[in-house]
């Protein structure tokens, strides 16, 4: 009997609590469909209306992704996270710990600078029909060309680093079988 209740405890240390697994899985849902959305966007003329279209969804996207990701942060401050098994290696926590606060950084950084750049170039983001959000710049075309630049850069790079924690997922899933991989994948 004492077996069992050991069983449990240890089965609900181990599972994120349902407003962390929605945070990871709406923010990673919405990340997953804006970047797709980038691409498709790329496919056409710009100031076409097509593009236009596309546009106003990945800004009004991107910016809920901004909102979810600062709900996700202080969510993050005043609930620790849980500890990872004895089994995985220090050098693999301290990555696992750099990894998931630069992924943060980028769900701030990428937003922001994609809504920067509309702004710097006197374009008001809409959030999907609702009303413009607050203007933070004025036009100014080198800050406009700079965050274009910059956007680019760290949607490629929080590419990179979602596939990264995607890989160590699997890893944990597939081959060190921990445990770790399912704390987000509880049902709620």
């Amino acid at each position: 009997m004492q077996t069992s209740n050991v069983g449990m405890s240890h089965a609900k240390q181990h599972a994120y609590n349902n407003p962390a697994v929605v945070f990871h899985w709406l923010i990673a849902l919405c990340i997953f469909m804006n970047f797709f959305l980038g691409i498709y966007m790329e496919t056409f003329p710009k100031h076409t209306p097509s593009n236009d279209a596309v546009l106003f969804y990945h800004a009004s996207l991107g910016s809920l992704v901004f909102m979810l990701a600062v709900a996700r942060l202080l969510w993050r401050m005043t609930h620790r996270p849980l500890p990872l098994p004895s089994s995985v290696a220090a050098w693999q926590a301290t990555a696992s710990h750099i990894l998931h606060w630069t992924l943060y950084a980028l769900m701030l950084a990428v937003p922001l600078s994609g809504f920067i750049h509309r702004q710097a170039g006197a374009h008001a983001v809409n959030f999907f029909g609702l009303g413009a959000l607050p203007t933070l710049v004025e036009k100014n075309e080198p800050l406009r060309l700079f965050t274009d630049t910059l956007h680019e850069t760290l949607v490629w790079v929080l590419a990179a680093l979602v596939l990264g924690h995607l890989a160590a997922a699997l890893k944990h899933r597939f081959i060190d079988r921990d445990g770790v991989a399912e704390r987000m994948l509880r049902r709620l």
